[in-house]
């Protein structure tokens, strides 16, 4: 089956894709895939170093007779999100991916597939090593973290790259050329508090809320998917009010920028009153199947027993946190108004971690307007301070403003209906892309962002549609043999 991917149509860029899959490269730990680039720019005999900021950087000269030409960056970001199936025992740090051919689709074995942002990455080997391309001067630039908050890019050096054009491959819907996206900001809401003893006569339960689609908080958060932080905490309060129940700990989603597919907790309650609670969230599966029956089609929502735990958050702020959590702005605030089939402005109540005397609440907001991305920040302080809780902010970064007028985004708007006799689509995007950090630094670029088709990205249903991979090869091929001259 490995074999069958390596050999996929344009086999270059699907062989490359393949090695990345065999590399660890999960967000915060790069170090393999960072050598193992660095190796194959040696091998491509490419100039390539890492940077400061632990990017990785390639500079290939032009081809005989193109030096005259702009300058070209390609970029991607090389780490992955790392999602995984319950029954999973995937490492994400020290096993490779297992990607599979699904009929039309490439998909992985029970994990995140990593075609986010891996067939941009790949496409870069594929244009550093292929000695029969006509092209103006290439930089690559391979960034680092940028699913954990773009720190590859924020921390860019200023005088690092050198072009004209920036071509960011981070794009997920084949024929369609984006040309501005939301900025975005973590929030975190912490409180530190003073365990208290459980009562000897309570039971102890556990419940589990899973099996949710999740999904990506920017591309999918307008689809109305299921969050499984806010399913809990409507769950909670009403058991805390009917059955006496008390908080113990919380854990729910891992990655900010995906909606929380899973969530679980631990209560305490008097004994008499468990067979009511599993009575209770009977009652609640049943109204999260019908109420997200066009959605959702796995929820799974159980009760079991465990050992009494010796300590439980304090009754004087069991309520309060769990009407926090209840509050917080989860979804979409608003569309852009002059584009009113892109989202605007965004919350996800991403993750949830209530344990040992330390509750740690933390949200990734968005917004392509930065007094709405500051309105929806003072929204979840407001929020949070009601309850008590410290509210910090961190990663901020700005959307990319669409230029239609974009050269680059022209010439490709052309090429592509050379090539395929269609119109492509320009788009402004509500995920996150690098575009805007990078722009912070290297005001002068032109920008415009592309590639194949995706699905379900940040997700264990993550997917690579193989028949949009070849004309993406082309486009990008043909498109670089036409740069205009500076």
């Amino acid at each position: 089956m490995n074999n069958e991917i390596q050999n996929l149509q344009p086999q270059c860029i699907w062989k490359n894709f393949y090695a990345l899959t065999q590399v660890p490269r999960p967000s915060g730990h790069l170090e393999k895939i960072q050598q193992f680039l660095l190796d194959f720019g040696k091998q491509a005999g490419v100039e390539s170093f890492k940077d400061p900021a632990g990017n990785i950087v390639f500079r290939k000269p032009a081809s005989p007779g193109m030096e005259n030409h702009k300058g070209v960056i390609l970029q991607a970001h090389m780490d992955m999100v790392p999602q995984k199936t319950p029954e999973s025992t995937h490492n994400f740090e020290t096993d490779p991916i297992e990607p599979w051919i699904d009929g039309e689709w490439v998909k992985a074995k029970g994990t995140t597939l990593g075609a986010d942002n891996g067939l941009g990455v790949a496409a870069i080997m594929a244009i550093m090593e292929d000695k029969t391309l006509v092209h103006g001067p290439i930089n690559a630039l391979i960034t680092a973290d940028e699913e954990t908050g773009m720190y590859g890019a924020n921390d860019l050096p200023e005088n690092e790259l050198e072009g004209d054009i920036l071509m960011n491959l981070d794009s997920e819907h084949w024929g369609k050329f984006v040309i501005g996206s939301a900025g975005g900001i973590d929030v975190t809401a912490t409180l530190e508090y003073k365990e208290e003893e459980t009562d000897a006569d309570d039971a102890a339960v556990k419940v589990t809320l899973k099996g949710l689609r999740g999904g990506h908080s920017g591309l999918e958060i307008h689809e109305g998917r299921a969050n499984a932080n806010k399913l809990m905490a409507r769950f909670v309060r009403e058991v805390i009010e009917t059955v006496d129940a008390r908080l113990v700990c919380w854990q729910g989603g891992n990655m900010r920028n995906a909606i929380p597919f899973k969530a679980e907790v631990v209560l305490t309650l008097p004994k008499e009153n468990v067979d009511v609670l599993k009575e209770s969230v009977e009652e609640w599966k049943a109204d999260f199947i019908d109420q997200y029956k066009c959605i959702e089609s796995g929820i799974e929502f159980y009760a079991e027993e465990v050992e009494r735990p010796k300590t439980q958050v304090p009754e004087e702020i069991n309520d309060n946190l769990i009407n926090a959590i209840l509050a917080c702005h989860d979804g979409v605030v608003r569309m852009i108004p002059s584009y009113p089939d892109v989202v605007e402005t965004s919350s996800n109540l991403a993750i949830i971690n209530i344990a040992d005397g330390k509750a740690a609440i933390k949200i990734l907001a968005r917004s392509s307007r930065e007094d709405m991305k500051q309105y929806i920040v003072d929204m979840l302080e407001s929020c949070f301070n009601m309850a008590g809780m410290k509210v910090e902010t961190a990663g901020s970064y700005g959307g990319w403003d669409p230029n239609p007028d974009s050269e680059i985004l022209h010439l490709l708007l052309k090429e592509y209906k050379e090539l395929f006799g269609s119109d492509g689509i320009i788009q402004v995007d509500h995920a996150g892309l690098e575009c805007s950090v990078i722009l912070g630094k290297y005001p002068w670029l032109d920008v415009v962002s592309l590639g194949p088709t995706m699905k379900s990205p940040h997700t264990t249903t993550e997917r690579a549609l193989i028949a949009t991979v070849e004309p993406f090869w082309q486009l990008l091929k043909k498109t670089l043999a036409d740069i205009p001259t500076k």
